[in-house]
């Protein structure tokens, strides 16, 4: 019976233990927080009942479940996963424990507002990444707003409301946008069946019908703007990306893992989903777009990311450059590049996810993030520089773990469609290594001049059980990537055979 309704129980159960925190006084900060931990760690054992009940052999969607909810509309709550969504789903609930048990401790105003924001978010999240039917799609993507905008507004630093706000304007713009995309597409499958509806599976007879020819208010290339919008701004895609820094920079550490880690997938996920997949004559006329866009923000955020002071602000930016390497794959199109661009989701939701947790570690330690004020913590913080070495070099490529293997297959896939993107993109992996192993150096070695940095702690158990899981996924996906490859490739077949 739970098998039967399983991928329900992941996506509505986080909101309903939301609901079930609220009549709970806010002055039981230990039983918010126990409850919290309990619900997202059953939240990710429920979604690795979802990963043993996956085939991967099978390329359409799978677990499905649809109920009618506006029929006179076309429109129903129709949820299903494929090889594309089921590693985002899995990220999605392995971050939430994690960012959970790494706030422990944090003397934070208003733990019970943050949970509930936290589990509501995970809820919005999730639905993105399973919706099948598109209105439900578009109700979940909004879903989404909320949440992070008071975890950023209400628990961040001192430009907080200025970061909310510009999250907030940025994402809801390109949110109606999509909407409108939304509309009229079933508003054109009205057309040619005679029927109303939203679902995926329905509108891909349709959709790629939408004429790309004759300017650029074609009707395909002007609903494949409306999505691409909405979807380049939540990448961010070059030159949409300026919301990110401000929101990271302002967020606490929760707010900037799950932003890093899942938020910013579900913008590549649409964009593989829904532009690629409803409007490929219209993806095919924007590749050079695509593929330029994605080049510049590789560069680009490499470039700025190397003359930050604020180590934290760095890593946003590096996370700009990163999420260049995922479109530059999505656009070259190809089985192996299309595969890494997915690989590399996850890859970036581990090693960025992780480096934010471990600045803001380094936060509470010292409450500064200016890299000159530290210097030499290697001798009073030995394992602490252990792990944040490890996860530098994870997100820097290096073979043996994990960003090496996505990287590696979207720049071979993309070589034969786009060499001249590929070289450039690889001058950004060189950039990368340059700013992240500069930054370890001046944080981590050289003389201890700071009387403020010594006796530090070093990483608690706790602050080990945080990393773990994420060292754990670094080393593996390094060392036996088809684990994570292997549910992938039917469905991407299936999507690029289209």
């Amino acid at each position: 019976m739970v098998d039967d309704h399983l991928l329900s129980i992941v996506l509505i159960a986080p909101a309903a233990f939301a609901v079930v925190l609220l009549p709970i006084p806010r002055r039981w900060r230990k039983v918010h927080r126990v409850l919290t931990i309990i619900a997202s760690s059953l939240m990710f054992a429920f979604s690795l009942r979802l990963w043993t009940a996956f085939d991967a052999d099978e390329p359409g969607f799978q677990l499905a479940e649809r109920l009618p909810w506006i029929p006179q509309l076309g429109i129903s709550y129709h949820i299903a996963v494929d090889g594309i969504s089921i590693l985002l789903v899995l990220l999605t609930t392995l971050l939430l424990p994690v960012v959970v048990l790494a706030a422990w401790r944090l003397n934070i105003e208003h733990i019970k507002s943050l949970h509930i924001s936290l589990l509501l978010l995970t809820t919005g999240m999730i639905g993105t990444f399973v919706a099948v039917d598109l209105f439900l799609f578009y109700v979940v993507w909004e879903i989404t707003l909320i949440p992070m905008y008071f975890i950023i507004g209400v628990w961040g630093g001192p430009r907080r409301i200025y970061a909310a706000v510009k999250f907030f304007i940025f994402t809801m713009v390109g949110s109606v946008l999509m909407l409108v995309a939304v509309l009229y597409l079933a508003w054109f499958h009205h057309l040619q069946t005679g029927a109303w509806s939203y679902d995926y599976t329905e509108l891909l007879t349709t959709a790629p019908l939408l004429p790309v020819t004759g300017g650029l208010l074609a009707p395909g290339l002007l609903v494949f703007a409306a999505f691409g919008l909405a979807f380049a701004i939540k990448v961010p895609v070059f030159p949409f990306h300026t919301w990110l820094p401000d929101a990271h920079v302002e967020a606490p550490t929760t707010g900037s893992v799950i932003l890093a880690g899942v938020l910013l997938k579900m913008g590549a996920y649409g964009f593989l989903r829904f532009n690629r997949g409803l409007l490929p004559a219209a993806w095919e006329a924007c590749v050079p777009l695509l593929t330029a866009l994605a080049v510049v923000g590789i560069i680009y955020g490499a470039l700025v990311a190397m003359v930050q002071a604020d180590v934290k602000k760095l890593v946003a930016y590096s996370s700009v450059s990163h999420m260049g390497f995922v479109m530059l794959g999505l656009a070259a199109g190809g089985q192996a590049a299309t595969q890494g661009a997915i690989l590399q989701m996850v890859n970036h939701g581990l090693s960025t996810g992780g480096l934010f947790l471990l600045v803001g570690m380094l936060y509470q330690r010292r409450h500064t993030r200016m890299i000159a004020d530290f210097g030499g913590l290697a001798h009073e913080m030995p394992v602490f520089t252990g792990v944040f070495l490890i996860v530098t070099l994870s997100s820097i490529g290096l073979p043996g773990l994990n960003g090496f293997v996505g990287e590696f297959l979207i720049l071979a896939g993309s070589w034969s469609r786009a060499p001249v993107a590929v070289a450039l993109a690889g001058l950004g992996i060189i950039l990368g290594a340059v700013y992240m192993l500069w930054t370890v150096q001046r944080v981590f070695w050289g003389p201890l001049a700071n009387e403020a940095n010594r006796l530090l702690p070093d990483l608690t158990v706790r602050e080990l059980f945080v990393m773990l899981p994420l060292l754990v996924l670094i080393v593996w996906i390094g060392v036996h990537p088809g684990t994570f490859l292997s549910p992938t490739e039917a469905a991407v077949r299936l999507l690029l055979g289209r």
